[in-house]
């Protein structure tokens, strides 16, 4: 098994489609921790909704590539994720491999670990909080120095529903 990290974000009804990307992931992979969930601002459109991130650890036999393709985009699809040329449009869920064990990969369809990690705080503090003494693979860089040097200004913990997400999902997986 592969440990693994897929960011999860939704502005559209994103308490429920949230929850559902996560029991649809469970289904597929084994889920062994979620981060808090932050409410953050949407990037490049403040007139949308406020998106729901986090990050899910998973442990996968699944190869990056068909984890993407084939679980995380089927997952998008059948929560009506629509993809069109607008990359900031409001979305019902977006689920993203950011992170495959100590893989380094450069290809069109997949960059690991994602780029966007360094400058996203939404990403790199819930990774932080999941693998605190990691360190990014091809970089050298712990984590934490990441983590540390993005502002969590715009990041608001929902406390509350990741203690019931956790719950639902994590005890979900014990069954």
């Amino acid at each position: 098994m592969t440990r693994a990290f897929v960011s999860v974000g939704s502005n559209i009804d994103p308490a429920s489609n949230t929850e559902q990307a996560l029991r649809l992931l469970g289904r597929e992979t084994r889920i062994t921790n979620v981060s808090t969930v932050y409410q953050t601002e949407a990037e490049g459109r403040p007139e949308q909704p406020r998106y729901y991130n986090c990050v899910a650890e998973i442990d996968t036999a699944l190869p990056p590539r068909d984890l993407k393709f084939h679980v995380l985009r089927k997952i998008e699809e059948k929560l009506g994720r629509k993809r069109g040329g607008d990359k900031f449009a409001a979305r019902t869920i977006d689920l993203d491999l950011i992170l495959y064990d100590g893989l380094v990969l450069a290809a069109e369809s997949l960059t690991l670990p994602d780029p966007d990690i360094t400058r996203r705080p939404f990403l790199a503090v819930p990774l932080e909080e999941l693998a605190p003494g990691l360190v990014m693979p091809g970089t050298g860089v712990p984590i934490g120095k990441i983590a540390g040097s993005l502002s969590r200004d715009a990041m608001q913990p929902l406390e509350g529903y990741t203690k019931h997400l956790r719950k639902e999902i994590l005890h979900e997986r014990k069954q």
